[in-house]
């Protein structure tokens, strides 16, 4: 690993991008390599062996390319694989965890609502998150099925989109909750919509920039922060067809993408 090799970023599809944008708005001379696996998006339906399979997947991907870290920016794959991927590859990582901790110090009614896929509410990781602060405030996980294929879809706006979004987001109100975290990297492409249907007073966090500043910490813990004075250059791979992804990629990043075909490493 060298300061000047690139960072790895990957998702289950399209989600990432909402960290992948904060790593690059605060560390905008790395270079960085997106992987969406859009192919077997999304993970949240999927079992952890499989979730395992693909991470290992992109990780050997990564590593053909010389990546000197990696951001796991889907929180489906952090709950269901990091602890194993940290057991297999010695390489710096870093991974999601929904921004409870901040909701905590910030509540005023002592209520959270948690919005995530039913495979990061189920799992063992963020089941213990909840518990630490069991004693502070209440945690309301709530599971979100659908939104990330409306995500995938670029439905950012539609009526069923919305339908989903207030049937997730109202019962949390309903119970007194004033912050809703968000729990999976697709949804703060519908924090607009989320903020609409919650109200003005309810406080809509996620935990993007919190992930780019420990990336920063991490890079510099390690000797690894670039020291170009040059913009790094962003790569766009996807596990899907190619070009399939690029419409919604280059929606969701602001400029035109033209993804490329992630190739599958054979370990020998």
């Amino acid at each position: 690993m060298h300061s000047d090799h690139p960072i790895g970023v990957f998702d289950s599809g399209v989600g990432g991008l909402s960290v992948l944008r904060e790593i690059h708005h605060l560390l905008p001379r790395e270079d960085l390599i997106y992987v969406a696996d859009s192919a077997h998006a999304p993970y949240g339906d999927k079992s952890k062996e499989f979730i395992l399979e693909r991470s290992t997947a992109i990780f050997e991907f990564f590593l053909s390319h010389k990546v000197k870290t990696v951001v796991v920016a889907c929180n489906t794959a952090t709950a269901a694989a990091v602890k194993e991927l940290r057991g297999i590859y010695n390489l710096p990582m870093v991974a999601m965890e929904p921004a409870v901790k901040p909701a905590a110090e910030q509540t005023q009614t002592g209520i959270i609502g948690v919005l995530a896929t039913s495979r990061t509410i189920n799992s063992n990781n963020f089941q213990v998150l909840f518990a630490r602060f069991a004693d502070q405030v209440q945690v309301i996980p709530q599971a979100c099925p659908g939104l990330v294929d409306q995500v995938e879809q670029g439905y950012l706006d539609s009526a069923e989109t919305r339908a989903l979004v207030a049937q997730y987001v109202q019962p949390l109100l309903a119970q007194n909750a004033d912050i809703l975290v968000l729990g999976c990297t697709h949804y703060p492409f519908l924090k607009p919509i989320i903020q609409e249907i919650a109200g003005a007073t309810i406080k809509v966090i996620d935990s993007g920039a919190a992930i780019a500043r420990r990336l920063h910490h991490l890079l510099h813990h390690h000797g690894l922060s670039s020291e170009s004075q040059q913009t790094g250059s962003v790569q766009f791979y996807s596990s899907a067809e190619n070009g399939i992804a690029d419409g919604v990629i280059s929606e969701l990043w602001g400029s035109h993408i033209k993804t490329e075909k992630m190739t599958e490493v054979v370990s020998v």
